[in-house]
């Protein structure tokens, strides 16, 4: 793989480049975030390692605007001395695949990008293009169509819209749509689904009089059917 490295401290930068390259990964690295979108060409990298204090653009900035400004789905990892719940569970709300707390350990390291490369090997095979009824999902274009045209979805709806599409007629706790779409299952952010749910509905018009029901199921979570009409 071609893997980005965005951190500031040029000994840590270093060591993760020699580590990452004796395992048979090219790198590129920067050393802030306003250099990595000035220089990094959209689709050069499979990956990124992402410090959180970066000079100008933080981590989080960078993720953000990854995720909203590009809709890149691109891969990654946070490696930050933020060890705190609230500081995880942010970096994982914006975007980010897995979370490494500094300092980062050599077999660790290369296990979680491992592990994060067979994920995103996985995803890629089991969702590239595919129908389900009048909606078309694109995995590689990162697109959902409705009757042939193209719906504005933000990074999580488009996953969650998936998940829910790729699961139709079973029963998904709202735990589980947190887990898989978010990172984790705090049922302190269960509203975050409900919210994004009620986008999706109304995007991708979940409706009986276009074929589909989208059910809430009371203190649990939803299921979405086809309805055949």
């Amino acid at each position: 793989m071609n893997i980005a490295i965005i951190e500031d401290d040029w000994l840590q930068r270093t060591a993760l480049r020699n580590w990452i390259e004796e395992a048979g990964h090219h790198c590129s690295c920067f050393d802030s975030g306003n250099e990595f979108t000035e220089k990094a060409q959209r689709n050069d990298h499979q990956m990124l390692l992402l410090d959180w204090e970066l000079p100008g653009m933080n981590g989080i900035e960078l993720l953000t605007w990854l995720r909203t400004e590009l809709q890149d789905n691109t891969p990654v990892l946070f490696i930050t001395t933020h060890d705190t719940e609230e500081d995880i569970v942010l970096a994982l709300n914006t975007g980010a695949d897995d979370y490494l707390v500094k300092p980062a350990r050599k077999q660790e390291l290369l296990a979680r990008i491992d592990a994060l490369a067979r994920r995103t090997a996985d995803s890629n095979r089991t969702l590239k293009k595919h129908s389900y009824g009048n909606i078309q999902v694109d995995n590689q274009r990162h697109e959902i169509t409705l009757h042939g045209k193209s719906i504005d979805l933000t990074q999580k709806e488009f996953s969650l819209a998936c998940y829910l599409l790729e699961n139709c007629g079973k029963l998904l706790s709202r735990s589980e749509l947190l887990g898989h779409v978010w990172g984790h299952a705090s049922t302190g952010q269960t509203r975050t689904v409900d919210t994004h749910i009620s986008r999706l509905r109304k995007k991708l018009a979940l409706t009986e009089e276009n074929g589909w029901q989208l059910s809430a199921i009371y203190q649990y979570g939803y299921r979405l059917d086809q309805t055949g009409h």
